[in-house]
């Protein structure tokens, strides 16, 4: 296994600590290893999962306590699995998944006219 796809030697108890003890210096560590992490996913995934992070700060943010926070974060993990399009349907449904993959543009494009000038 390479060093880079070697898994990460996490130490909670050490994160635990820094998070009690140093706030700001545990918020720059969690920080710094998720933007690690997501310049390390492919390209086409980037997008989704800056978004993805992006929701989950907003959501941390506003709740009350880091446990509210964990409750709505998984709330909303738990929608996405079993929603109408969420993960599990999607999974009983690989035809579904792989035609879509096949055929990632459906949308309509829309010309837009250029304006003509006027003389005046």
């Amino acid at each position: 296994m390479s060093e880079e796809k070697k898994p990460l030697d996490f130490d909670f108890d050490s994160w635990s600590q820094i998070a009690q003890q140093e706030p700001e210096k545990f918020e720059a560590m969690r920080r710094q290893m998720i933007d690690e992490l997501i310049a390390q996913a492919p390209d086409h995934l980037k997008p989704r999962m800056t978004g993805l992070q992006w929701q989950v700060d907003r959501i941390r943010n506003q709740a009350g306590n880091p446990l509210a926070a964990c409750v709505l974060i998984s709330q909303k993990m738990w929608t996405h699995v079993l929603s109408e399009n969420g993960l599990l349907n999607m999974l009983k449904q690989p035809r579904k998944i792989l035609n879509a993959m096949a055929n990632p543009s459906t949308a309509k494009v829309i010309a837009f006219e250029r304006p003509t000038k006027t003389n005046k």
